[in-house]
C-alpha cells in the first residue's frame, strides 16, 4: 500500500501539469482564431467591455475522474475501488467585466451522479447523490472586441452533496468541501448582444466517502472535467 500511495503521489503533480498544458493549448488555439477573425469582422455585435454583464445558459457535462481504492476502517485493502458516473445538467453563468479584459463569473448548476463500488466480480451502485458546485472565477479576455473572443480563468468551487440515496444495502456519507478550478473557453459573437459559448473547466477536489458507518472508507479524488456549450447574452 505504501509503494502504491507513493506512486500515486508522484503521478499527481505530473497529471496536473498535463491538464494545465491542455487548457493553455486550447486558449492559445482560440486566440489564434480571434486574430484570424479580427480583420474580417464587422461591428454588427456588442463587444465585451468594462461594466458589461454577460449571462450564459449552457448544457454541461460533469465527468469525475475517480477510481480510488476502498479500504477497511483499519486501512487494509478491500480489493474494491470507487467510481463515479458522469452527470448532465443545464447551468447558468453570470459574468461582470471589471475592465475590458478582466471579468468575474459565477457559475451555478447541479448534477446527479451514481457512486459505484467496483472490483473482481463486483460492479454495484452504492449511492446516488446530487452535487451543487457553485464556482467563482476571475477571467482574462485577451481580445474582448473580437468576434471570436477566447478567455482563460481560475477560481474556487464549493461542492455540496445533497439528497443522497443509498443503494444495495450500503450506507454512504460524502464530505462537502472546497476545491479550485481552471477554465478556458471561447465566445463567438452573433448578431447584436447574442453569442455562442464553449468552455472547459477542470475542478480539483477530493472527498472522503464513509461507508457503512466507517466499516469501509475511501478518499475519492473526483477532479471532474466540466465541459459546456451554450448561448450568451450581454446587457
Amino acid at each position: 500500500m505504501a509503494r502504491s500511495s507513493a506512486r500515486a503521489a508522484e503521478r499527481e503533480p505530473a497529471e496536473k501539469v498535463i491538464i494545465v498544458n491542455r487548457i493553455a493549448t486550447a486558449a492559445l488555439a482560440a486566440a489564434g482564431l480571434a486574430v484570424l477573425a479580427g480583420a474580417a469582422q464587422a461591428q454588427d455585435f456588442e463587444p465585451k467591455r468594462q461594466g458589461l454583464f454577460m449571462l450564459n445558459v449552457r448544457a454541461t457535462n460533469v465527468a469525475p475522474d475517480a477510481g480510488d481504492p476502498i479500504v477497511t476502517g483499519a486501512g487494509a485493502a478491500s480489493g474494491l475501488k470507487t467510481e463515479v458516473r458522469d452527470g448532465w445538467a443545464p447551468t447558468l453563468g453570470l459574468g461582470y467585466f471589471l475592465t475590458d479584459n478582466f471579468a468575474v463569473e459565477v457559475i451555478a448548476g447541479t448534477t446527479r451522479h451514481a457512486v459505484m463500488a467496483q472490483g473482481p466480480g463486483t460492479d454495484v451502485v452504492v449511492h446516488k447523490t446530487w452535487v451543487l458546485p457553485p464556482t467563482v472565477s476571475l477571467q482574462y479576455h485577451p481580445a474582448p472586441a473580437a468576434k471570436v473572443s477566447p478567455y482563460v480563468g481560475a477560481g474556487a468551487s464549493y461542492l455540496l452533496f445533497y439528497n443522497g440515496k443509498d443503494r444495495n444495502n450500503f450506507a454512504v456519507e460524502l464530505e462537502d468541501g472546497f476545491g479550485y478550478a481552471l477554465q478556458a473557453g471561447v465566445d463567438l459573437a452573433l448578431q447584436d448582444r447574442w453569442s455562442l459559448d464553449l468552455a472547459a473547466r477542470k475542478v480539483f477536489f477530493d472527498t472522503t466517502a464513509t461507508i457503512n458507518g466507517g466499516t469501509l472508507k475511501s478518499k475519492v479524488n473526483l477532479d471532474p472535467w466540466v465541459l459546456s456549450a451554450g448561448v450568451g447574452y450581454k446587457f
